[in-house]
């Protein structure tokens, strides 16, 4: 309560300065970096129901960003990312409270304009130098200043929201795809530092803030980014429960009135004898009693034709279709669901330099250890034309590492996110001659 006393007030100060100001000079302000403020309004207006937060959403309202999004022009390339996304995610609150329909149509047409048409990175990121690059020109846009940490944690954000209020897989597969190669990539394994930028130049590599003489944005964003794993795990739906992402986690709610517990870990495959080809869930759901509800599962974008589905330990013949949910309705009560989900090795092209490509393998993206321009000799439609598994076991675990093939001199490639401070490539020009 005291916290909300604190925030009413400064509230209150916020209505107060900006009543003076005309619209027009208003808009001005409202042009250089103002952070999350639409969305603290929306949240109050939410708390409060008080006209004076509905003023306060309509005096942040920037018209020199939302019209033109609503006229379908080009209002991101060559502009700030990080003063545009909490922007817009200010947007997408104040339809959640206001209902009102000009709000939702900012945010979709900003999510087109920023993912859908202006395409992305191998890692989900879109920027350079902390602006958004044009729409499908990424290739001259590598260097060692992609994909400011903030953005990418503020994109996910929006995905998810649009993931609540459409129930696509598609924002789920962005999400996730952000996660594994920006989030856990832009951070220090080892010491919890984070990168402000995720450089994706040849010969990159990650600088990494300091505990003593670096408090970039990044470090308040690392802070939530670090704390909100589970908190896209799993949603509550009208027919019952869907899991949206695969991330070790436990979750408690009640479905039709009966407390239901579901937790979830990764199985580590030690019966195969090579590397596995397939990312493997268990999922255990216990109620207090019996309960019907439908469970739904997110198929990801990467999940190959082989990829099955089991419910306790028989199999289930659910269609497993990449990029959408699938579910198993019932009667839970003590049961355990597993899933398992084929991947491949695929190759990645830059969206406007198909002979340019980054390698991934399921979701997550490779990085080759090299100090400089490396050009690879192979087919893009056969990725192990080029690179193969390399110390694939160490003791009891798999190893996700791989090395060249059909070069006078190789080198090793591993997960982009497991890069600490080696010199690295993420995209190489491919030749045709094997």
């Amino acid at each position: 309560q005291e916290a909300l006393d604190i925030l009413t007030h400064f509230a209150a100060w916020f209505y107060q300065w900006t009543g003076k100001f005309k619209k027009e000079e208003m808009a001005r302000i409202l042009d250089v970096e103002t952070g999350g403020m639409l969305e603290i309004w929306a949240n109050l207006y939410a708390l409060r129901k008080e006209r004076m937060y509905l003023d306060l959403m309509d005096r942040y309202y920037r018209p020199t960003l939302f019209d033109a999004l609503l006229e379908g022009k080009d209002a991101l390339t060559n502009e700030h990312a990080n003063t545009t996304i909490p922007e817009v995610l200010g947007a997408a609150r104040a339809w959640e409270v206001t209902g009102e329909r000009k709000w939702r149509d900012i945010v979709e047409a900003y999510w087109k304009q920023a993912v859908t048409d202006r395409g992305y990175f191998c890692t989900g990121g879109q920027t350079m130098g902390e602006i958004w690059t044009p729409p499908g020109k990424q290739a001259a846009r590598l260097g060692d200043k992609n994909q400011e940490h903030c953005t990418v944690y503020n994109m996910m954000r929006l995905a998810d929201k649009l993931l609540q209020w459409t129930g696509d897989a598609a924002y789920a597969d962005y999400w996730e795809r952000n996660f594994i190669n920006g989030v856990l990539a832009q951070q220090n394994r080892k010491t919890g530092q984070i990168a402000y930028f995720l450089p994706l130049n040849a010969g990159a590599v990650k600088n990494w803030g300091s505990p003593t003489e670096d408090f970039w944005c990044c470090h308040g964003t690392l802070v939530q980014a670090h704390a909100a794993y589970g908190s896209c795990a799993y949603y509550k739906t009208e027919k019952g429960l869907a899991v949206c992402q695969y991330i070790p986690t436990a979750a408690t709610l009640e479905i039709n009135g009966v407390r239901v517990i579901i937790e979830q870990k990764l199985l580590g495959q030690t019966e195969c004898v090579t590397r596995p080809g397939a990312v493997a869930v268990q999922l255990r759901i216990r109620a207090d009693r019996p309960v019907e509800f439908t469970l739904d599962l997110r198929v990801p974008w990467w999940a190959q034709s082989e990829s099955s589905l089991s419910v306790n330990g028989g199999r289930a013949e659910q269609a497993l279709q990449p990029g959408t949910f699938t579910g198993i309705s019932r009667r839970w009560h003590d049961d355990t669901v597993e899933l398992r989900l084929a991947k491949k090795l695929t190759a990645c092209p830059m969206p406007d330099a198909s002979d340019t490509v980054a390698f991934m393998d399921g979701p997550v993206v490779l990085a080759g250890l090299c100090a400089d321009e490396r050009i690879l000799r192979g087919s893009i439609d056969r990725p192990d034309t080029m690179i193969a598994p390399d110390a694939e076991r160490e003791w009891v675990f798999w190893r996700n590492g791989y090395r060249t093939v059909n070069l006078d001199h190789g080198f090793r490639l591993v997960p982009l996110n497991e890069i600490t401070d080696e010199q690295y490539q993420v995209y190489f020009p491919i030749r045709g001659d094997c």
